[in-house]
């Protein structure tokens, strides 16, 4: 089945995945899921990702993180904010704190996908397209 909004799918494919436990799970492999799976890598919410696959029908292969041995999750929600129906920007004065600075919102600037952090760092607004905590 396609999705037109492939980063809400990607989010709550994440998101059962952490629920059930699973050490992987299956996403599409677009541009916009494998900048978001490596911001994911980067500020340590997901162990590793890798592409399998050929052709259009490639996929990306989470593996998820957990914590402790009752295997807690380490991403705690996931929350979409900007979506096709309704698309959330932010100049760079505004852009959101998540939790404080616990959690991370993911941008899409011009200079790519990033954290608020990095894009705060660069001076750059852009699209919110979720939080992570």
């Amino acid at each position: 089945m396609a999705t037109n909004d492939t980063i809400a799918d990607m989010l709550t494919r994440i998101r059962n995945a952490n629920m059930a436990r699973h050490q992987t799970t299956q996403v599409p492999s677009t541009k916009m899921t494998r900048s978001i799976a490596k911001v994911l890598r980067d500020e340590g919410f997901i162990s590793d990702y890798q592409e399998s696959g050929e052709g259009v029908k490639r996929n990306l292969v989470i593996s998820l993180k957990y914590k402790g041995k009752h295997r807690q999750p380490i991403i705690t929600a996931l929350k979409r904010i900007s979506k096709p129906g309704l698309r959330v920007y932010s100049n760079k004065k505004e852009l959101p704190r998540v939790l404080g600075g616990i959690g991370i919102a993911i941008i899409s600037t011009s200079n790519g996908i990033m954290t608020d952090r990095e894009a705060r760092r660069q001076n750059l607004g852009g699209e919110v397209l979720c939080y992570v905590w």
